[in-house]
C-alpha cells in the first residue's frame, strides 16, 4: 500500500492457505483472518519489533495470544509495522517506514500499533492483534476510526510478545466493531499459568464494579485539546449523556499525574531491562535509543521512590470509581501530523500520552471508540475506562456507545429481568460498595447491579445512635429534584430476608423510586423515625457525607 507501510511481513496467498488447513475449521473465529503487531511470535516467521537487525531468526512456536486465536480457527495473514520496540505513540519510529492515517496522508497513524490498526480500518483484515503499555491500542484506533480493546492487565497471556514493559504490557485487538472485538477477547482471556503476569478473572467482579454501567465520569476541569479535537470532544461528552443515566463530574488530577510518571523512575529502568541489550543492533532508531538508554542510568532508589509515589497517587484517584461505572476521556489531545513529529518527535510523542499512561499504571482496563470526526474530517476517538476486571460490564457500554447490541450470549439483564428467586434491593447508606456494613451484603451472595439516584422529593438524614452512622431515607415530597445517589443490588429473595431481620428500627423495606421512574424495594425510614435527626440532604448521598464532601447547594 503505496505510502501506508502496513506489513513487515506479509503472508503469501499459499502461506494463509497452509495456516487454514491447520486451524480449527468449527472455532469461533473460524476463517478469521487477524494481523499481527511484530512484537508477538508468529511460528516461522522473525518477531523483529521494527528492528532489521532481529530479522534473521524465526519464532520457534507462536505467542501465547496468537495460538488462542489460532485455535479458534483465526487464519494469520502477517506481521505488521509498528513504532520500534514498541517505544512511540506515532507509528513513524519504523525503519520499514512511517504509517499514517487512513483518513488522512499527512496525519500520522499513532501507534506503536500503527500496521495492525490500519490493517483493520483499510479493511486487509476484520481483526489485528496489537500491545498497549502507554496506549499504544488505543491511540491508532482513535486515529483510525476503530475500535480498540485494552483488557486488564494479565487477563491476556503475555507470554511471546518481545517485551516493551513487562509489568505493564497488555496483547490488545483491533476491530472496526464492538461486538468482532468482544468476540476475539473471549477467545484471549484466559489464564497461564508459565506467564508470571498472567492473572485470572475473579469469580466474582470486585467491590463497586456494577454488572450494569449506567454513571459515566467526565473530567470536572479544562482538558489540554486542540482546537479541532475540542470541538469533538464536547459533541462526545453530549453522547455520553445520551447513553448513560448520569454523566457526573470527576476531578482527574491524581490520574494525570500518574501518566507523566511512566517515562521517569523505574518504567524506563524497566524497558532498558526488557531491550536494553538489544540496542546495538542494525537499525536502531535513534529517537528509540534516545529514550530508553537513560534507563540504565535509573538508580534503586530512584526506582522506589517512582513506586512510592504511584502508590500515593493510585489511592488519591481510587475514590473516583466510587460514584462512576466509567471515566470516559478523549485519547488523545490532538492528531498530529507526519511533519510535527518529525520537527519535535520526542514532544509531539510525549503530548500523545497524556491521556493513556496512567491506564495501565494504576490498573484499569479500557476501551477506545470512534467519536465521529473533527471539523477537518479527521477521525475523532474517546476511551472508556474503568477499574481492573471490569472488561465485560466496559464492553457492554462502548457497544451502546457504538449503538451496538450488548453481549448477545449474556441472555437478559436489567432492572425488568430478575429472576423467580431473586430481588432488587436499593442501598442508599453504610450499605453501599466500600462502606462498613457492605460485606453483609457480599456474605449473601449479592451483586452491585447499578448505580441508580432515587427519583425527586427523598430526602436523606443522620439518624442518632451508637455504633455504625446510619442514615435514613425518606419521601417528603420536597427533596432536591436530582435525587440521592444510591446502588441497586441483586440478592436472591432469602437473602433479603435475612437482611430484613438485621435492620433496626426505624429503618424498613419499602418501595423506592429511581430516576428512571421504576420502583424497586430498598431501604427507608419512617417519617416519624426522623425526628431530631441530622438533615443531610444537601450532601445528595451518604457517602458523600461519611467522606466530607462538599455540599450541594
Amino acid at each position: 500500500m503505496t505510502g501506508r507501510p502496513v506489513w513487515i511481513r506479509e503472508l503469501t496467498a499459499a502461506e494463509r492457505d497452509a495456516w487454514r488447513s491447520r486451524v480449527a475449521a468449527d472455532g469461533p473465529l473460524a476463517g478469521t483472518e487477524f494481523a499481527i503487531k511484530d512484537n508477538l511470535d508468529l511460528e516461522g516467521v522473525p518477531t523483529t519489533a521494527a528492528c532489521p537487525g532481529l530479522s534473521g531468526e524465526p519464532a520457534r512456536s507462536s505467542a501465547v495470544a496468537v495460538r488462542r486465536l489460532l485455535d479458534a480457527g483465526a487464519v494469520p495473514a502477517g506481521k505488521t509495522n509498528m513504532d520500534q520496540f514498541a517505544t512511540g505513540l506515532v507509528g513513524t519510529r519504523s525503519p520499514y517506514g512511517a504509517c499514517h492515517s487512513v483518513a488522512g496522508p499527512g496525519h500520522v497513524s499513532g501507534g506503536s500499533s500503527s500496521g495492525s490498526a490500519v490493517a483493520v480500518a483499510a479493511g486487509l483484515v476484520p481483526l489485528a492483534l496489537g500491545t498497549d503499555t502507554a496506549g499504544s491500542g488505543r491511540v491508532p484506533a482513535a486515529f483510525n476510526g476503530i475500535v480498540g480493546i485494552k483488557p486488564t492487565r494479565g487477563l491476556v497471556s503475555t507470554r511471546g510478545l518481545l517485551p516493551a514493559c513487562r509489568s505493564l504490557d497488555c496483547v490488545t485487538t483491533f476491530t472496526r466493531t464492538v461486538a468482532e472485538g468482544r468476540r476475539a477477547f473471549e477467545v484471549l482471556a484466559a489464564p497461564d499459568a508459565d506467564d508470571p503476569y498472567s492473572r485470572a478473572a475473579p469469580p466474582r467482579p470486585p467491590v463497586g464494579v456494577a454488572a450494569r454501567m449506567r454513571v459515566i465520569g467526565v473530567p470536572a476541569g479544562p482538558l489540554d485539546l486542540d482546537a479541532e479535537h475540542r470541538a469533538a470532544w464536547e459533541r462526545a461528552v453530549k453522547h455520553a449523556g445520551r447513553i448513560a443515566a448520569h454523566v457526573v463530574p470527576v476531578d482527574v488530577t491524581a490520574f494525570l499525574e500518574a501518566a507523566a510518571l511512566l517515562y521517569q523512575g523505574p518504567w524506563v529502568a524497566e524497558r532498558y531491562g526488557a531491550f536494553g541489550h538489544l540496542l546495538d543492533r542494525t537499525g536502531v532508531d535513534p529517537t528509540v535509543r534516545s529514550i530508553v538508554e537513560p534507563g540504565a542510568a535509573v538508580t534503586g532508589a530512584e526506582v522506589f521512590a517512582g513506586r512510592d509515589r504511584l502508590a500515593a497517587l493510585a489511592r488519591a484517584a481510587a475514590p473516583a470509581w466510587d460514584d462512576i461505572d466509567a471515566l470516559l476521556l478523549p485519547v488523545t489531545p490532538g492528531h498530529p501530523t507526519l511533519a510535527a513529529v518529525a520537527a519535535d518527535p520526542v514532544g509531539v510523542n510525549a503530548r500523545l500520552g497524556t491521556y493513556t499512561n496512567f491506564v495501565n499504571l494504576l490498573d484499569l482496563c479500557a476501551v477506545a471508540v470512534p467519536a465521529g470526526e473533527r471539523a477537518d474530517g479527521l477521525p475523532f476517538g474517546v476511551q472508556l475506562i474503568a477499574p481492573a476486571f471490569a472488561d465485560r460490564p466496559l464492553l457492554d457500554l462502548a457497544a451502546r456507545w457504538c449503538a451496538e447490541a450488548a453481549d448477545p450470549t449474556a441472555g437478559p439483564t436489567g432492572p425488568d429481568t430478575v429472576s423467580a428467586g431473586e430481588a432488587l434491593l436499593a442501598v442508599a447508606g453504610a450499605h453501599l460498595s466500600g462502606l462498613p456494613l457492605n460485606p453483609q451484603l457480599l456474605a449473601l451472595g449479592g451483586r452491585l447491579e447499578f448505580r441508580a439516584r432515587t427519583a425527586g422529593g427523598y430526602r436523606l438524614y443522620r439518624l442518632p445512635g451508637e455504633g455504625v452512622p446510619r442514615p435514613g431515607l425518606v419521601r417528603t415530597g420536597d427533596g432536591p429534584a436530582e435525587g440521592i445517589a444510591l446502588e441497586v443490588w441483586r440478592l436472591s429473595r432469602q437473602a433479603v430476608g435475612a437482611l430484613l431481620g438485621t435492620i433496626p428500627a426505624p429503618l424498613g423495606l419499602g418501595t423506592v423510586i429511581l430516576d428512571d421512574g421504576r420502583g424497586v424495594t430498598g431501604f427507608l425510614a419512617e417519617a416519624q423515625g426522623v425526628t431530631g435527626a441530622t438533615d443531610v440532604t444537601a450532601f445528595r448521598g451518604w457517602r458523600a457525607y461519611v467522606t466530607g464532601a462538599p455540599r450541594r447547594r
